[in-house]
């Protein structure tokens, strides 16, 4: 299940709950995708606000995502708990333009306020 809400026109959100399957991953992609139908570019905020259940599938849709669409994304904030996923962030944030950053859950208004911060 997802929740999406925008900060700006070009700069959109989604708190993720539930289970992160390869068919949840293409909902939440396709959302994105409708998002960059309306701009050349959008900064990005994800928050796990309780995932049940990650799916391989679905890790390694989310690690690649990025990559296909590193021209048209500026920031991406990546709010959760889980060491893995920042490791992930952190990874492709080496290998992109795109800057990617992650936030513990306590921090999540500093991610918001990051995300929404015009550079």
């Amino acid at each position: 299940m997802f929740s999406d809400f925008s900060f700006a026109q070009d700069t959109v959100g989604f708190i993720i709950e539930g289970k992160m399957d390869r068919a949840a991953m293409d909902r939440l992609i396709a959302m994105i995708l409708e998002k960059l139908e309306q701009h050349d570019y959008i900064n990005l905020y994800l928050e796990d606000a309780s995932v049940q259940q990650f799916t391989f599938d679905a890790i390694n849709t989310a690690f690649w995502f990025p990559h296909k669409y590193k021209d048209r994304l500026r920031k991406v904030a990546l709010v959760t708990d889980r060491k893995w996923i920042h490791a992930l962030g952190g990874l492709n944030n080496m290998f992109l333009s795109t800057a990617i950053k992650n936030f513990p859950t306590q921090e999540r208004m500093d991610a918001m306020c990051w995300i929404a911060k015009r550079s």
